[in-house]
């Protein structure tokens, strides 16, 4: 696996690939990988000549600092991972050259990203949006793949791509989850002992059906709750466990 760091010098190999012919798959990711993304990594080397990894942990869309400190990477661990994959590149770009401009240019919307997610981390999407457009932009891919487990994320990008006439599929990919149906997370292994055991709680009450109000109720027992709401055919909620958040989202 070829494994490139500057921002410059990835976008002249991405471009070697399209001159050659090769259709290329791009999954971008912020590491601590499961196998959720590797999931997403094995579609993209089924339907592509080439597939592209990024990890990045994008400063822009932690809406609080603790969070950002706090969430989890093992560089060594993952690019491993993807050793044993199929992926042909791997992208590790640096804060420091993806925002040279100081995040003074952003992307927002103004509809779907004020709600939801929106409405609980403030700049979040902003800070969602903006690095995926930079990131396609150097990689220039035929296809990106992003998991449904962050379906408003995958809406708004889908929508991005849409808005501004890029010419790349925004491909959803099914929601991996744990034995006990708690969706793979890499915020799970900040999770006590304990804390894992209350969480898988969590999808129950979001795919046992019933009013949203019931399911808060039944949620509140064990977590704090965030939100729990219906959209577009999908049940969609986001709960607190000890200093832990998690979202989750089942179709009805």
């Amino acid at each position: 696996m070829e494994i490139l760091r500057n921002a410059s010098e990835a976008k002249a190999r991405f471009r070697s690939c399209r001159a050659a012919g090769e259709s290329l798959g791009f999954v971008p990711t912020m590491g601590s990988l499961h196998p959720g993304h590797l999931s997403l990594v094995e579609r993209s080397v089924r339907e592509n000549d080439r597939t592209a990894v990024s990890i990045f942990v994008n400063p822009t869309q932690f809406d609080d600092p603790d969070d950002l400190e706090g969430y989890p990477r093992d560089y060594e661990a993952d690019q491993k991972l993807l050793d044993d994959t199929e992926a042909d590149i791997l992208f590790f770009p640096e804060a420091r050259e993806l925002y040279a401009d100081e995040y003074r240019y952003r992307l927002t919307e103004g509809e779907l990203s004020r709600v939801l997610e929106g409405a609980h981390r403030e700049g979040h999407f902003d800070g969602v949006l903006t690095v995926v457009m930079k990131l396609l932009c150097i990689v220039g891919p035929d296809r990106a793949y992003f998991g449904e487990k962050d379906w408003q994320q995958y809406k708004l990008i889908a929508g991005m791509a849409e808005a501004f006439f890029l010419d790349v599929e925004i491909v959803p990919c099914p929601l991996i989850r744990e034995p006990d149906g708690l969706a793979m997370s890499s915020r799970n292994s900040l999770l006590t002992p304990e804390e894992r055991k209350i969480a898988p709680l969590f999808h129950r009450v979001l795919s046992g059906g019933g009013d949203v109000i019931s399911m808060k109720r039944a949620l509140q027992a064990n977590f704090d709750v965030d939100y729990v709401e219906r959209r577009s055919g999908r049940v969609l909620g986001a709960v607190r466990l000890g200093k832990v958040r998690l979202i989750d989202n089942v179709r009805e």
